[in-house]
Formats: structure tokens, C-alpha cells, sequence
């Protein structure tokens, strides 16, 4: 239940955050370079849907769901997302699916959501400003799970930042983003 307790705010905070930007995105920025580098806005955006219904199947220990194409509702599908996962039964042992321990996809969620926030807001020239725990606890996942990432494809290569750097620029270099990137 710790796991629980400590992690709701988190994915909750950073879920939020992200769907707020997803929600003031215009027609005409989707369009809009991001900076991963094979997602336009758009493609972002609907690699996020996909992302809630994955995290959403997985809380319930369903199966591993598939990409579908753009549908425009983010928002909503976070919101099942994170009901499925305030269920005290979704931190129970590993996922059939991936065959990780649950603690671990939650997380997995928690750097997409902070991270693809951060790219979004980047694409739309807006600041981005996560919560300093969400971005403590997810950059020592990352940390720990970095080579494993990479070898997924779910983190480029890593990006040099100074080693005094910000918490959040050094969350991002691990995941193969530069913090310095402009549209």
C-alpha cells in the first residue's frame, strides 16, 4: 500500500499537468515539431491516448493493448487510467502482460506522463514546470532502468547534461532529450 500512497499524487500530478496541455492544444499546432523526433504533436498526443489505455489494461491485469489511431480524447481515457489505478488491488504483484511487478509500470507511466508532458509544452513554447517529487522519484527509476529502457526503445541515447544540472534536466538527458531543445 506504500507504494500506492506515495505514488497516486505523483501520477495523479503529473497526469494532470499533461492533460492540460493536451486540452489547450489548437487544431492548427498539431502539426508542431516535438522533441521526440518521430512525433508531430498529433502523433504525441495519440502515442499518449495509447499510453492511458496500456497503463489502464495493465492496472486491471489485462492484456498488452495496441496503438489505434488518433481519437482527440486524452483527457478522458487518463481519467479511467487513474481510477483503474486507485485500486488497492491494481499494486498487487506483476503484470501478465509485461511480467514486471506493478510498482515498476507504475512508474513506467509516471516518466511518460512527466516526460511527455515536458515535450508537448516544449512543441507549444510553453513553460513546463512537473512536480519536484514526481521528477525526484522518476529520475531514480530512470536512473536504475535506463540501460533496460534503451534496449526497449523506450529511451534514446542518453543526452550529456552537467552533473550540477537541475533534477528534471538530468531526468531528461537520461531518457535521450535535450533540455535545451526549441521549436
Amino acid at each position: 500500500m506504500d507504494d500506492m500512497d506515495d505514488m497516486m499524487p505523483l501520477m495523479t500530478s503529473a497526469t494532470e499537468r499533461t492533460a492540460g496541455l493536451v486540452r489547450e492544444v489548437r487544431q492548427e499546432q498539431l502539426g508542431l515539431p516535438t522533441p521526440c523526433e518521430t512525433f508531430d504533436v498529433k502523433d504525441l498526443i495519440n502515442h499518449l491516448e495509447w499510453v492511458a489505455e496500456l497503463f489502464e489494461s495493465l492496472a486491471r491485469q489485462g492484456p498488452r493493448t495496441e496503438q489505434g489511431p488518433y481519437a482527440g480524447d486524452f483527457p478522458e481515457r487518463v481519467e479511467r487510467t487513474l481510477a483503474a489505478w486507485a485500486r488497492p488491488e491494481a499494486w498487487q504483484g506483476a503484470g501478465p502482460a509485461m511480467g514486471l511487478p506493478m510498482t515498476v509500470l507504475a512508474h513506467m507511466y509516471l516518466v511518460d506522463m512527466v516526460v511527455h508532458g515536458w515535450d508537448l509544452a516544449r512543441a507549444l513554447g510553453q513553460e513546463y514546470a512537473p512536480d519536484s517529487a514526481a521528477v525526484a522519484r522518476a529520475e531514480r527509476f530512470t536512473d536504475e532502468m535506463a540501460e533496460m529502457g534503451r534496449r526497449r526503445g523506450a529511451f534514446g541515447p542518453p543526452v550529456p547534461v552537467a552533473e550540477d544540472a537541475p533534477p528534471f534536466d538530468r531526468l531528461l538527458g537520461l531518457v535521450g532529450r535535450d533540455p535545451a531543445w526549441t521549436t
